[in-house]
């Protein structure tokens, strides 16, 4: 077994009698407490504050997600009209379209109702060959971060 010889030096350590010592074991001071304090509301505060930013960032997601989905909607609403020019029938035009606000389904239980509105643009391209560009705007509003649109296209040929 090995063993390492310790050397004390008089007066390297403090004694129970010594200034030093009782103020080195004195307890907590008040500015400690309070700098403490201090930096756990701030630890809890910022984890709090990404909480809620992460909570409205999801909400914000759901109402695009919907509103998205209200312009597919519109759009598929425009690609089953009949579009046929050369047998006569044509029924993609803008009047067949009106503009239509709906509620967005966010699928929350919250109770929030908000409101977008579809806008149907249907230009003509070309008329030989026959092509159509279909524009679907949906409108929608989020609370603190203003109005927002989401928009979908497509081109539409005859008989498609």
């Amino acid at each position: 077994m090995l063993t390492i010889p310790i050397r004390l030096v008089e007066g390297a350590l403090p004694t129970v009698a010594s200034h030093e010592y009782k103020r080195r074991c004195a307890g907590v001071t008040l500015v400690e407490v309070v700098i403490s304090i201090v930096i756990v509301a701030m630890s809890i505060g910022g984890i709090m504050t990404v909480y809620t930013q992460t909570a409205v960032n999801a909400e914000w997601s759901a109402h695009s997600l919907a509103a998205q989905m209200m312009a597919v909607s519109g759009l598929e609403q425009a690609r089953a009209a009949k579009y046929d020019p050369q047998g006569g029938t044509d029924e993609l035009v803008a009047t067949n379209f009106p503009v239509r606000v709906d509620k967005l389904d966010t699928g929350t239980s919250l109770g929030v109702c908000t409101y977008a509105t579809n806008t149907i643009t249907i230009s003509t391209i070309s008329t030989n060959p026959a092509l159509k560009m279909v524009t679907v705007d949906c409108t929608w509003s989020f609370p603190r971060k203003g109005l927002f649109t989401n928009s979908v296209y497509t081109y539409r040929a005859a008989n498609q």
